[in-house]
């Protein structure tokens, strides 16, 4: 890939600026993939070539994980809630610095910038105290972007447009895990628990070192794992560690709903399989006063949790470039 500076398409743009909820992907340390949606409330500026999001010193694994690996991937793709109208799908790949501790001023513009997404700021002096930590101890993720690819439908069907380095070569299947690729959960359990949630992606890491995310469907399941379909010839044959993400939000991001899984991935003869390893997920409220006392809370308790056990000093380490044992 290269540093040159990046002529967003305005489809792009909008999307960027616009969409309530996008899919982000990160790397693992086996060459695995895992992918979570975030609302990144339209943080991105065209002129610095970055978009950014937001996350808690009470998730550090993500964090460790950017900071030891900054190849990064966002899907936007989902026009659903937002502000962006066209139906492009949209995916931005790059490389993320972490800003653990923004100034005051950045703080202050997130909150302005996230009241159209999500609804006014709630004040007053029981509010202000429960929501500190979730106002205040924000960690930015910038994304300084380096390719740009948009397919004309949200199913990524159609001829894409690439704005950047082109498309590398299907990366090369990977060695499968000691512990074999079969499913270690029920599948049947998982394709129960993400029937309910429209939203489907898959993410891998690609042939140039960077995850890629590809919307897919689940056709159907066994015990050997769900049946995948995607656009023609863009999943890649063989064998991989992959990710899944199946999820659903309302307006304003009341009543999220999001399943996460990781898992290997085998395409044969256009034929997709994918056999879940490990699923984690999580409901939202549907209540917007509920959701926000428990986001209040979980962001006390996990930044306690970070200072208490070190997490927060590790990834402050992390972030300077020191590694354990140097």
């Amino acid at each position: 890939m290269t540093d040159a500076h990046l002529t967003w398409p305005d489809t792009a743009h909008e999307a960027f600026t616009g969409d309530l909820t996008v899919a982000v992907a990160y790397l693992t340390p086996a060459g695995g993939a895992v992918v979570t949606s975030v609302s990144p409330v339209g943080l991105a500026n065209r002129a610095a070539n970055q978009v950014s999001f937001t996350t808690s010193l009470g998730f550090p694994k993500k964090l460790e994980r950017i900071l030891n690996n900054p190849r990064v991937a966002l899907a936007y793709h989902t026009r659903t809630h937002g502000f962006a109208a066209h139906s492009h799908y949209v995916l931005a790949q790059g490389k993320a610095s972490v800003d653990l501790q923004p100034s005051a001023q950045r703080l202050a513009e997130l909150m302005d910038a996230t009241e159209p997404f999500l609804g006014k700021t709630k004040h007053g002096r029981v509010w202000d105290w429960l929501l500190r930590e979730y106002h205040q101890e924000r960690v930015f993720v910038d994304v300084g972007l380096e390719r740009i690819t948009t397919w004309p439908h949200l199913s990524a069907h159609g001829p894409a447009t690439v704005t950047g380095p082109s498309w590398p070569q299907h990366p090369a299947g990977q060695r499968p895990p000691k512990n074999g690729t079969t499913p270690r959960i029920p599948v049947s359990q998982l394709a129960r628990r993400i029937a309910a949630l429209p939203h489907r992606l898959l993410a891998y890491e690609g042939a140039d070192g960077s995850p890629v995310i590809l919307p897919v469907t689940v056709t159907g399941h066994d015990e050997t794992g769900l049946r995948l379909g995607a656009p023609p010839e863009l999943l890649p044959p063989g064998g991989r560690r992959a990710g899944f993400l199946a999820h659903a939000f309302r307006p304003q991001c009341v009543g999220v709903s999001m399943r996460t899984a990781t898992g290997w991935l085998t395409v044969d003869n256009g034929e997709a399989l994918y056999a879940p390893h490990t699923s984690v997920g999580m409901a939202a409220p549907p209540s917007r006063t509920v959701m926000t006392v428990a986001n209040g809370l979980l962001a006390k308790h996990g930044l306690r949790r970070a200072r208490r056990n070190g997490t927060t000093a590790h990834l402050h380490s992390l972030a300077a470039g020191v590694r354990p044992g140097a």
